[in-house]
């Protein structure tokens, strides 16, 4: 014999099938909300990135010019020096500073030089005047202090 199914149990499938498509319809509903939401929050992510990427690259524009600005006004700066610097080299030149300061130099070696030929003289002359008459020290004393004037001339045209 077979058997009838019950009304019950038609009406409990029926239920509980009603049940899972509405719990179906929501959970597509509410994914479909969450996937909208995180959509959107992607998108105000990118934006908010493409912004800060263009403020940082201004910033950085910015940055660069002054830099470049600070580097042009020190080179102008080092420039007007080093001119100043040379004029007054140039005027102190005219002046002659730097002429006196080499003149002192050149008499402190024709100095120097007199004093190393006096004493190779000297000794020249004492050897001489073992060896020979004074006639001869004295002619061989005279060319050299010749030699020391034309020395300390030409040390002074330098």
């Amino acid at each position: 014999m077979a058997r009838k199914k019950s009304s019950k149990s038609n009406g409990v499938t029926a239920t509980i099938s009603s049940a899972a498509d509405s719990v179906k319809e929501k959970a597509a509903e509410l994914g479909g909300a969450v996937a909208d939401k995180a959509g959107k929050a992607v998108a105000t992510v990118k934006k908010a990135a493409a912004k800060a990427k263009k403020t940082a690259s201004a910033d950085i524009a910015k940055a660069k010019k002054a830099v470049g600005k600070r580097v042009a006004k020190a080179k102008k700066s080092l420039a007007s020096a080093s001119a100043s610097a040379k004029k007054e080299v140039a005027a102190l030149k005219r002046k002659g500073a730097g002429k006196k300061a080499a003149a002192k130099k050149a008499v402190k070696k024709v100095t120097k030089k007199a004093g190393a030929k006096k004493a190779a003289a000297k000794k020249a002359v004492r050897k001489t005047a073992k060896k020979a008459a004074p006639r001869k020290s004295a002619k061989k004393a005279a060319p050299r202090k010749a030699a020391k004037k034309k020395t300390a001339r030409k040390a002074a045209k330098k």
